[in-house]
């Protein structure tokens, strides 16, 4: 047995449990030690009164005080020097050793003279049965893996002695094996110490064994630990980070330590996206802050270098055997830790519960009632225009940068333009069509949300299907399809999508990151709903915080990508004064048929309808509709008992969001903020109706599911059906819009373009090619450039819609127009050259105008003809086409300033969005957690949310 055992015993408070206590019990645990310490070294770091006493009756032989934020690696270095006998035992303020711990280990050192480290058992500190750490060994690229951490202690390790390393908390060295070794790497950063030191250990020739007789308590608050707990995570991942790419370079052969340096930084971009796809985001920051600290840090590489170059007699083949390999490491992700008791998820059932079937009939019934569009390229009427008719065009048009219409506009593009661009990239050939599929597939795909927006609410498949029908049945989705509203219509089908998902935002990342991308595109169709997104997240927030604190990270998460991809938009209206212009619906201003903000215009939307004939009956019948709202009587109704039924905080909830959506559309209803020329547009309020039918749905089936006993349970499909069969008669001419002789609804088949035939051609492969088009009308003379082939739905820009003030390039494209216009004027050709404009559009005046506008049309004509550098065109079905003759000038280019914007916006929208978009991609991990919660959200029997 070595004649001498010196005991180096390092303090440091960590603030957040008091390291008194503590301490206290490792003295008395060294005291009580059946073979003592011959020599005890204090290191107490920092100045705390009550430890300085404790340290001062403890009977060392010195206390070494340092500052607070000492290291251990640091603080054994100081007590280096004082050191004498043969071995040094390594301890912190929370080890508390059994009392023959001590003499188990020195026992084994004496027993074999190549045996240079031994290493306790470590357990919990209050729960001696649980094993902390007993061995250490490290993959082939130099991750640490713990051998037995959190395993119950049967002693099933306690063979296992041969190991590459172990935790340096009470480990016993040979003193002369200590100083030749150089102590603790102060590099590594608090982390795989005691690996590291087995390492040089087996590399000097050798041993480390550990002595599972010999158990430690540890608490894991002290110097020597790792920082524990969620709040603690980045530490702890930059530690083991740092200690992992420091031991690489340190490791490595010399050749190829600057090949691993230069790695770093495309393995921290590729442990980046593993850590979102991992759902560890927490691991992003301190991956780079590791990755840019080791690099840094060559000087401590080349003294770690040195002290195994110092020390090495055998090759690194010595420790391969004891690592672990990538065979193992397999095994150990594919345990799966459940729980016993944790709850089971039940079957999705879409297809045995009848939800498949409610799709393909939803197909079905819109296969016959839109029958004629099934014909149809383009689809035009309404809010509708063509899509470009190229890709590349079409994602141009969602960039920031030179907008598809107007002069000399450059500025951010509508994040509604996006989402079209995804829409029309699933056609490449031809762009505008998918929104003609898209309209044929309405249906069902309204029935399929609302169906999986009902697995949050309740296992019935009964109900699943009454909710998904009821959805699509919405009052205000119907409107959107008949009169030709795109973004409407989008929003009502993401709408269930993200309750489906930010409803258990707060569970796992998955379904955070996919609420998050699911809000930009609900908050694309309709900003006007952004307040009522802020309250209801401000709501879920609090909700969270008191329920389930774990979860709040993730519901902070959901509007960030929306803040990024929304600011260039944000930024652009505050800085022209134009605030309220954030509200304004997205693509073509549309002033269609909607509810008045008088009493009877508030009292449909109340009832769930945003026009002023609910359901087309009056265009249907031309007779009273006063009756149509009581048909959504019974919906409204069982929403409102839905909150005394025992799910009442469910109800709340959902009725929270109903009443968010009904403020919403209140608040919106003869509000406008945009205009088309002179004519103000104003919002849409079934943005809003569409909210608040997702709540009052959810509610009525809530009160379905959990108001009605079991033993009166017919009156579940009775209370479904007659609440269908109401809603289906309510909304009947809207379904049937197409399919009568005279269609009632707006849609049109096409125009493909907006502009003559010949200029479709010209700009069909360029957005360079420029037309000016007039239109004299009675309140003056409207005037457009269209860049391309044709004014595009994604080409629409609410900067542009909302402006309340002429801007240089409009006062000089008036200037332009007039002087197009007036026969005595100058030449104003050569300006529309200089500008890059090749055409000149006079279109067709409406029927009905009156003789003063006819003759204003008639002298512009005569102007434009009489232009030496205009060549006419002809007569075309969109109006009389000139061709200008001049050497036009191309298109102004983006300038420096402007390009190296345009990049950092598009960069931060993709970044933000490819995150989300990694988070939002399930892992075997995540699907597990998925399977221990309920489909449903809210309190359940057993209390799990």
């Amino acid at each position: 047995m070595p004649a001498r055992v010196h005991a180096v015993l390092v303090v440091r408070p960590e603030g957040r449990i008091p390291a008194a206590p503590h301490l206290t019990r490792t003295l008395e645990a060294l005291a009580a030690q059946t073979r003592p310490v011959d020599a005890l070294t204090i290191v107490l770091c920092g100045n705390d009164p009550a430890l300085t006493q404790l340290a001062a009756g403890s009977g060392a032989e010195g206390v070494i005080t340092a500052s607070a934020g000492t290291t251990f690696a640091a603080a054994t270095a100081l007590a280096t020097p004082r050191l004498t006998g043969d071995a040094v035992w390594l301890l912190a303020q929370d080890t508390a050793p059994d009392p023959e711990a001590l003499l188990r280990l020195a026992g084994a050192l004496e027993l074999s003279s190549s045996l240079a480290i031994a290493a306790p058992k470590l357990v919990a500190w209050d729960d001696p049965s649980e094993i902390v750490s007993l061995g250490v060994s490290m993959t082939r690229y130099g991750r640490a893996v713990e051998l037995a951490a959190g395993e119950l202690d049967q002693g099933q390790r306690d063979g296992d002695a041969d190991v590459l390393g172990a935790d340096v908390r009470g480990m016993l060295i040979r003193r002369e094996s200590w100083r030749a070794f150089g102590g603790l790497d102060p590099a590594l950063g608090g982390a795989d110490e005691g690996l590291d030191l087995s390492v040089r250990a087996r590399l000097a020739g050798d041993r480390v064994s550990l002595v599972p007789a010999a158990r430690v308590a540890v608490a894991g608050d002290g110097v020597a630990a790792m920082a524990r707990g969620r709040k603690r995570a980045r530490r702890r991942a930059f530690a083991e980070r740092t200690a992992q790419l420091h031991r690489r370079l340190a490791y490595a052969p010399a050749p190829a330590v600057l090949l691993h340096w230069l790695s770093f930084l495309p393995v921290a971009l590729w442990r980046t996206i593993a850590h979102l796809v991992g759902k560890v985001p927490h691991k992003v920051v301190p991956e780079w802050g590791a990755t840019l600290l080791v690099m840094a840090r060559v000087a401590a590489v080349a003294r770690a270098r040195r002290r195994i170059r110092t020390v090495r007699t055998v090759g690194w083949s010595r420790i391969a055997p004891l690592r672990v390999s990538r065979a193992e490491m397999r095994l150990r992700w594919e345990t799966d830790a459940a729980e016993s008791d944790a709850p089971v998820r039940t079957e999705l059932k879409f297809f045995v519960g009848g939800g498949a079937w409610a799709v393909l009939g939803a197909l079905a019934v819109s296969a016959l009632l839109f029958a004629p569009l099934l014909a149809w390229p383009v689809l035009g009427g309404g809010g509708l225009a063509p899509l470009r008719a190229s890709l590349t065009q079409l994602w141009q048009d969602a960039a920031w940068g030179a907008r598809p219409l107007g002069l000399d506009v450059v500025g951010p593009a509508d994040p509604f333009s996006a989402l079209l661009a995804l829409i029309g990239s699933l056609s490449p050939a031809e762009p505008s069509r998918a929104i003609v599929v898209l309209w044929i597939l309405a249906l069902p795909l309204a029935v399929l949300g609302g169906w999986f927006a009902a697995t949050r609410v309740t296992e019935s498949s009964l109900l699943r299907i009454t909710a998904a029908v009821a959805w699509a049945l919405a009052p205000t989705f119907l409107a959107a399809i008949v009169e030709g509203r795109p973004a409407p219509l989008l929003l009502h089908l993401l709408l269930p999508w993200l309750f489906f998902a930010a409803s258990v935002a707060h569970r796992s990342w998955a379904p955070a990151g996919a609420a998050s991308i699911l809000l930009v595109g609900v908050l694309a169709c309709a900003p006007s709903l952004a307040p009522a997104v802020v309250v209801l997240w401000s709501a879920a927030l609090v909700v969270v915080a008191l329920v389930a604190p774990r979860g709040i990270a993730r519901v902070i998460w959901l509007l960030v990508p929306s803040i990024v991809v929304f600011a260039p938009l944000i930024w652009t209206q505050v800085r022209l004064g134009n605030p309220w212009g954030l509200l304004a619906d997205p693509g073509v201003p549309f002033a269609g048929d909607e509810a008045t903000a008088d009493p009877l215009g508030r009292a449909l939307l109340a009832a769930g309808f945003p026009t002023s004939d609910p359901g087309g009956w009056g265009a249907l019948t031309g007779g009273p509709v006063w009756w149509i709202p009581l048909l959504v009587a019974p919906l409204a109704v069982l929403a409102v008992l839905a909150v005394l039924t025992p799910r009442w905080l469910t109800a709340t909830g959902l009725l929270l969001i109903a009443a968010t959506g009904l403020a919403t559309a209140f608040a919106a209803v003869g509000v406008a903020v945009s205009f088309d020329h002179a004519t103000p547009v104003p919002l849409w309020p079934g943005s809003g109706l569409s909210l608040a039918w997702l709540g009052v749905v959810g509610a009525a089936v809530l009160a379905l599911d959990a108001g009605i006993v079991e033993r009166v349970r017919v009156l579940r499909p009775i209370g479904a059906m007659v609440t269908l069969a109401a809603l289906a008669v309510a909304v009947a001419p809207s379904l049937t819009a197409m399919t009568s002789e005279t269609p009632r609804a707006v849609l049109t088949n096409g125009p493909v373009s907006t502009l003559p035939a010949f200029v479709a051609a010209e700009g069909r492969g360029s957005t360079s090619v420029g037309t000016i088009v007039l239109d004299p009308r009675a309140d003056g003379l409207r005037v457009d450039v269209v860049w391309g082939g044709s004014a595009t739905l994604s080409g629409q820009s609410t900067v542009e819609a909302t402006r309340t003030w002429a801007r240089p390039a409009d006062q000089e494209l008036a200037t332009l127009a007039a002087d197009l216009v007036t026969p005595s004027s100058e030449d104003a050709v050569a300006g529309l050259a200089a500008r890059g404009i090749r055409f000149v559009l006079l279109e067709s005046g409406p029927g009905g105008e009156d003789d003063v506008i006819r003759g204003a049309r008639l002298t512009a004509a005569t102007s434009l003809d009489q232009r030496n550098t205009l060549d006419g065109v002809g007569a075309t079905a969109r109006g009389d086409l000139w061709r200008v003759t001049a050497d036009v000038q191309p298109r102004a280019a983006l300038d420096d300033h402007q390009l190296a914007l345009q990049r950092l916006v598009t960069g931060a929208s993709i970044g933000v969005l490819l995150v989300a978009l990694l988070l939002a991609i399930p892992t075997a991990a995540s699907r597990r957690v998925a399977r221990r919660t309920p489909r449903t959200v809210g309190p359940v029997q057993g209390g799990t949310r």
